[in-house]
């Protein structure tokens, strides 16, 4: 059984840092690329970042270049985000899940998540 635990999120201010945790267990996690998701009210979810099975590889949403990196550690069955200069946009629900991907040349893409299930997510306030 899938389970996805995300942690670390709380009220931080703007240009602030958080690191966030997704614990994930109940499949081959070095199989699977990763990615992070997030779900801001009245919005739909959407994808923030993606990480390959192995690390190598990443890529991000427009909206978050430069300021977010996602990372994993294959040992911990663990992938984080690292968020720095935050703004009050960044404002959400954050969530994890394996992630289907393909390549455009060298370019990492993410077609969607691969488990219908997802975890409780985690929230993010970016307020003064």
């Amino acid at each position: 059984q899938v389970q996805l635990v995300e942690s670390g999120g709380g009220l931080v201010q703007p240009g602030g840092s958080l690191t966030l945790s997704c614990a994930a267990s109940g499949f081959t996690f070095s199989s699977y690329a990763m990615s992070w998701y997030r779900q801001a009210p009245g919005k739909e979810r959407a994808l923030v970042a993606v990480i390959t099975s192995a690390g190598g590889t990443t890529n991000y949403a427009d909206s978050v270049k430069g300021r977010f990196s996602i990372s994993r550690d294959n040992a911990k069955n663990t992938v984080y985000l690292q968020m720095n200069s935050l703004k009050p946009e960044d404002t959400a629900v954050y969530y994890c899940n394996a992630a289907k991907v393909s390549w455009y040349g060298s370019t990492l893409l993410s077609t969607g998540a691969r488990f219908g299930s997802w975890g409780q997510g985690t929230q993010v306030t970016v307020s003064s």
